[in-house]
């Protein structure tokens, strides 16, 4: 609680006053949480592993064996000074050191076996109003065991009496309880601000997404597979579907948004339509780095790279032969008159 005391005082408790000084204004994240993943293999071994996120951004990670935090952009920090950080770094872990042993002194009392691993998330979300709410849970082989709803203990339904044993035993702890809602009131609002505006260069980037189609063999005898590719866009939100003249085709199916190396992303939709029906159907692809032009891509016309090629390459490359054919005549030309 010392730390704690020094973190507090210089944490902002969203408000009126602070609302329009940190206005939300563009799309992006909008809530910051931190997993743990603590593996117990006996009564005297077990290993904690740790990251923070942005939404599905990862901005922090945890060294395992020197128990320290890793800040993986340069603006991780946020408004956190050095010392804060140092700070807020060690409450995480005593956080460790005293989960870990609560857990492993109650082994018997709670009825569990080793090897098991426990599963925390906690963190905060902004919603619209500016209100930013804090939550946790905790999970053992991945059935969630308790939550902080309204900052009380609760056991979650799904994990039965385990997760009434534990809720009932950690509720015992009143230091510990206190550490984790303070963080979850105070630390995590002002923490989530800081980096959405230390990051705002970053998160608010707009990178326009590169399109084309492509036909796969379908699985049903007859029909054809097309398939809309959509790569290297930012950020993540994006809108893509098969059309029917101007109609959406209920056939569309949308895979799952995959990360590019780059921090861009990439994105297959498809659509299983019997061969010979092709004629009529387009891509329409919505994203905010289109200023409202929506990409749409008409099946057996030239996708986008095709376009390229022949709009700008093809006559780049006649106009080079063009220059080195008349280069050539003008230096016979030279020739002879001399």
């Amino acid at each position: 609680m010392r730390l704690l005391s020094l973190l507090l005082p210089r944490v902002l408790i969203p408000g009126a006053d602070n609302k329009h000084e940190h206005k939300h204004a563009f799309q992006g994240p909008t809530s910051f949480h931190l997993i743990q993943i603590s593996s117990f293999v006996n009564s005297t071994w077990a290993q904690n592993e740790g990251s923070g996120w942005l939404e599905d951004l990862q901005i922090h990670g945890w060294d395992s064996d020197s128990g320290t935090a890793i800040f993986l952009k340069p603006w991780s920090k946020g408004n956190f000074s050095d010392v804060e950080m140092t700070e807020l770094v060690e409450i995480f872990q005593g956080y460790f050191i005293r989960l870990t042993g609560e857990i492993q002194n109650h082994v018997n009392d709670f009825q569990i076996t080793y090897p098991f691993e426990i599963q925390g998330r906690a963190g905060c979300d902004l919603h619209s109003g500016e209100t930013i709410v804090g939550f946790y849970k905790l999970a053992f082989g991945g059935v969630d065991l308790l939550k902080v709803q309204n900052y009380s203990w609760m056991p979650a339904t799904e994990g039965g009496s385990l997760a009434q044993r534990f809720c009932d035993h950690f509720s015992k702890y009143q230091g510990f309880t206190n550490d984790v809602e303070q963080l979850l009131s105070n630390t995590c609002p002002r923490f989530l601000l800081g980096v959405l505006d230390a990051g705002k260069v970053e998160l608010q980037r707009q990178v326009k997404p590169e399109a084309w189609l492509s036909s796969d063999l379908s699985s049903l005898p007859g029909h054809l597979l097309l398939v809309c590719h959509l790569s290297g866009f930012y950020p993540k939100p994006v809108w893509v579907m098969w059309m029917w003249g101007e109609q959406e085709h209920p056939g569309t199916r949308q895979g799952d948004i995959l990360p590019n190396a780059d921090g861009t992303w990439y994105l297959q939709v498809t659509l299983d339509v019997v061969a010979g029906e092709e004629a009529n159907l387009n891509c329409r692809v919505k994203h905010s780095s289109l200023g409202g032009q929506d990409i749409v891509l008409h099946w057996g016309h030239p996708t986008s790279t095709v376009v390229i090629i022949s709009a700008v390459i093809l006559p780049t490359f006649i106009l080079l032969i063009c220059l080195a054919l008349w280069y050539l005549w003008h230096r016979r030309s030279c020739q002879n008159i001399q």
